[in-house]
Order: C-alpha cells, then structure tokens, then sequence
C-alpha cells in the first residue's frame, strides 16, 4: 500500500478496500490513508495469519509489495488464497511481473527476476489458481469457485499442496500461525456450484441472508435472527442520530469504528451516509460473525480490546461499542480500554457506548477524568430499561503548564 491509492480509487466507485501496510521505510501510511478517509490497518504478512476470516475479499491486490511470494513453500500466497473468496482474484503489479521489459531499473538479473516469477506460477499451480491475463506490469489469477477439480486432480495424480485438516478452524487469525496447507472451500454437490453459497450483487448483498448464516453453519444464529437484528439497527441509529447531531450532519465524519460489531447491523444501517465503518469482532466474542460482516459486502477485523489496536492516534471520527465493557470486564481494566479508545479517537469526535447501567456509570467517571464531554441517557426502548446509552465528545485539551517555582529570596 501507498498511502491507499487504490482503495481510494475503489472507494469513491463504492467498492470498500482495507489497505494495510507494516511501519516501515515508509512510516505513517496507514495514518496517511486514514486521514484522507480510507480504511487502513498496520499489518504485515510475516508469521501470523492476516486478521481477516477465510472466504472474506473478492480481490487482493499488491503493488510493488516486494513479498517474496514463491518462497517458504508459498506460505504467503497460500494465506491469501485463506482470505480469497471462492472466484476471488490476486493481482500482483511490479517486481517481478514484466521483467523482461525492467529488469535494469530494478537493478537485478534477468535470471532471478525469471526464478522469482516462476516459483510464483508454481505456487499458483499449487493452489490450483488460473491464471487469467498477464499484461504490460500486471498480472491477474483466480481462485476457483470450489475445489472440485482440485481435489480430483491430487487423487489421481497423487500430488500437489495437502489440503489443512479438520482440526484447523479456516476463520481463526489471532495469534494463529500460518500454514502451507490448502483451506479447503465447503463441499459442493455440483462442479458448477460455489463453494459456502453464492452471493447477491450490491446493494442486495447488505440485506440478504448471508451464506454462512443460510448454511446454518453458525450455530445458534438464523435467518430470522439477521432479519431481526437489521431492522433493530436502523431503529437504534435512527435514535442516535437525534442524540448525536455531528454524527447526523452529513459529512462531518467519515472513519468509524466498531468495537464490538456482532453481524455488522450497525454499519450496514449507516450504508446509504458518506461514512465506512471498521467492524470489529472481539476474540472473547461467543461466535465468530466476522465472516457474515465481510459476506454483507462490510470490512472488519479481528481485536482484543485488552491489547493496542493496530492503528495510529487519532484515526477515527467516531467510535461505537455494544456491551464492550462487559464483554471485557473479567479480562482487563475499563481504565486500559478507555485510553485506548482515546488514542485512536480525533479531538472532537464522538463515542456512543452502550451497556448496564452499572458498568456505563464507572464509564462516566473515568471519561470525566480522561476530560470528555459525557452523558448518560435512556435506551431507545424508555427509562425502565436497565441498559443505557453513554454520549460523550473528546475535547480539545492541553496539560497545563508547570507551576513556577517560587523566586528565590535575595
């Protein structure tokens, strides 16, 4: 990523892109990316799974990432194809794609410009990608749309890439290893079927049941549970809209953040506002919904409210929490939370939190403390429900200056 060009690009035809990017040589390009209003996260592709569920982008995309892809037994490519929708793409430009025409400006010889890109074709092969075009600095493979064929062809042939076993949970990415396994896709009874169920064209896809709530492969949510949870969400932002006139006024803010998003209702009744909404599945969370978020066409990733997010200060206008507090209170201290959200929060943006009316109250005295502007109001249901709203604004403040000290006596 380069300060997010291309999810800016994609951004302003409606398509949401996470760009993530590690702190390097290039500093703050997450912070840049985020001050201009695009979705970005520091990340990096190293030794742990990217926090992201499997079966979750339609297109990754690196530009001159320099990540050497065919090396490791592919284990980088191989976590990509984990996070790839089945019929999803890889598009790599730069280095080595097109060396024959670049290899003197990239001060390296043709031989292992051609070593590197033909270990990435093989790696490719190995994750039974087609390769679909290659043209001028770009190059675009497809994941298959299950792995019908693939499968087959390591019966017969007796090789290629194992695929991961039973035991290793595909959508698990905290502090998870990466593997040079294959993650299967779900079984499919035709070869022309999609693996896990297709998906609706966008707009439709934010409302339709997602398929791995159709699937009933999510145990204990239904259909109607999603039905039911939209409509909640658009009554609760409709009454947060009344309570907060910034996050009303159109245009005054632009990155939000979830902490605790469940199946991303909160984001989705914000779809048709000039805002993106980073939602986030908490790992203490009782069922991992992240996928569903991703298969309404949202973004998210994974967090444990108990450690720092993987983004700079001040990066977001506006930040959201259900029963965080409680979700957490056994894990660490609300005071840790608190200034976490703080440091990611914008001077005068907004926080609305909702939770007990208990934990909201200790809430309050530490947000006073922390010089926010903060209230406590009813639920949207009426005053008798012991679950209330906490509003608060983070104001522009300074430490005040040093006493003086007293002038000596002469």
């Amino acid at each position: 990523m380069h300060v997010a060009s291309f999810g800016a690009y994609l951004l302003s035809r409606n398509i949401l892109t996470v760009s993530f990017a590690p702190r390097d040589t290039h500093i703050s390009q997450v912070q840049f990316a985020l001050e201009r209003g695009v979705p970005a996260l520091i990340g990096i592709l190293a030794s742990i799974r990217l926090p992201y569920p499997s079966r979750a982008f339609d297109i990754a995309h690196c530009s001159r990432c320099l990540i050497p892809w065919g090396n490791y037994d592919g284990v980088y490519l191989t976590e990509v194809d984990r996070v790839l929708r089945p019929g999803g793409y890889w598009i790599l430009s730069g280095p080595p794609i097109n060396y024959e025409k670049h290899w003197r400006g990239w001060e390296r010889t043709r031989e292992s410009l051609k070593d590197e890109q033909d270990g990435i074709e093989d790696v490719a092969k190995s994750l039974c990608w087609k390769k679909l075009v290659q043209k001028d600095d770009l190059a675009i493979w497809q994941k298959p749309t299950n792995h019908a064929h693939c499968k087959l062809k390591r019966k017969i042939f007796k090789t290629g890439r194992p695929f991961c076993g039973e035991a290793q949970d595909p959508d698990a990415a905290w502090y998870t290893k990466l593997d040079t396994c294959l993650t299967p896709l779900p079984e499919v009874k035709d070869i022309k079927e999609i693996s896990g169920g297709g998906l609706s064209n966008w707009p439709e896809r934010l409302t339709s049941i997602p398929p791995r709530i159709r699937s009933e492969s999510l145990e204990g949510i239904t259909a109607e549970m999603f039905t039911e949870n939209t409509q909640l969400w658009k009554k609760r932002v409709a009454y947060y809209k009344r309570l907060d006139h910034q996050l009303a006024e159109r245009g005054r803010y632009r990155n939000l953040l979830d902490m605790n998003s469940y199946l991303g209702g909160f984001a989705a009744a914000l779809v048709d506002d000039p805002v993106w909404v980073m939602n986030i599945v908490p790992v203490e969370a009782e069922i991992n919904t992240l996928g569903v978020v991703y298969e309404r066409g949202l973004i998210g990733t994974y967090q444990n409210w108990c450690e720092a997010m993987s983004t700079y200060p001040r990066t977001y206008d506006f930040i959201h929490g259900d029963s965080v507090f409680s979700l957490s209170q056994s894990r660490c201290d609300m005071v840790d939370i608190l200034l976490e959200m703080d440091r990611v929060l914008r001077p005068q943006g907004s926080v609305i939190l909702r939770d007990d009316v208990d934990v909201l109250t200790k809430v309050k005295s530490i947000a006073d403390e922390m010089q926010w502007d903060a209230r406590i109001t009813d639920h949207e249901e009426g005053p008798y429900e012991r679950q209330k709203i906490l509003i608060a604004v983070k104001e522009y403040w300074t430490a005040p200056p040093p006493e003086r000290s007293q002038q000596r006596k002469h």
